[in-house]
């Protein structure tokens, strides 16, 4: 299936308005349906600028960890990609899957009152039950990280579950019943993630 940039409903202006960053964030294509944005931020990875986003409502070959599928079948999700090009010793890295996944927590717990887990090293959960997931992978060349991809989804007003999912898996509405404002909330995430990957480059 082709990417489709058919944009319906995620404002740009809203974006930005609560983005507060140097370079995350600041670059981003917003699409309706996409195979990954995973896979779409190593095809452009070379020819785009550091910080870029790849965000989408729908992926039909979503990656998760491990080789499996991470589905994003149904709208007002979060589910985005972003490029962060470190140049700067593997090392550094350390426990940056587990970061990443504390920045959420933190903003959940924050701005809307909810206390979720994590199972180590990268996924959200409530209840024993999957919420969200990260998925990190670099290139390095010489030990020095010259890309990094992150993947993040999150069930947020996901209702439908497989069979397969539905005693593991859960969302946001589902658990709490309350609406995330998914613009503002990734927003929020690039301007805690971005003071924290900065600090890490520059220690």
């Amino acid at each position: 299936m082709e990417n489709s940039k058919e944009i319906k409903h995620f404002d740009k202006n809203i974006f930005y308005k609560n983005l507060n960053t140097e370079f995350l964030g600041r670059e981003f294509t917003y699409y309706k349906t996409i195979d990954s944005t995973q896979s779409e931020v190593w095809k452009i990875a070379e020819n785009t600028a550091n910080g870029t986003l790849i965000m989408s409502d729908f992926q039909t070959n979503g990656k998760g960890t491990h080789g499996r599928k991470w589905y994003t079948d149904e709208e007002n999700n979060i589910a985005f990609s972003f490029l962060i090009k470190p140049n700067c010793d593997i090392n550094k890295l350390d426990g940056l899957t587990l970061e990443i996944a504390e920045t959420i927590l933190k903003i959940f717990k924050e701005e809307y009152k909810i206390n979720l887990q994590i199972k180590k090293p990268n996924d959200i959960i409530y209840n024993k039950k999957k919420i969200g997931g990260i998925l990190t992978e670099t290139k390095v060349i010489s030990g020095i990280v010259k890309y990094l991809n992150i993947g993040i989804g999150i069930n947020i007003q996901k209702e439908n579950f497989s069979e397969d999912l539905i005693d593991i898996a859960s969302s946001i509405k589902k658990e709490f019943n309350i609406d995330i404002d998914i613009i503002k909330f990734i927003a929020e995430f690039c301007n805690r993630f971005e003071k924290k990957i900065l600090k890490r480059m520059e220690d």
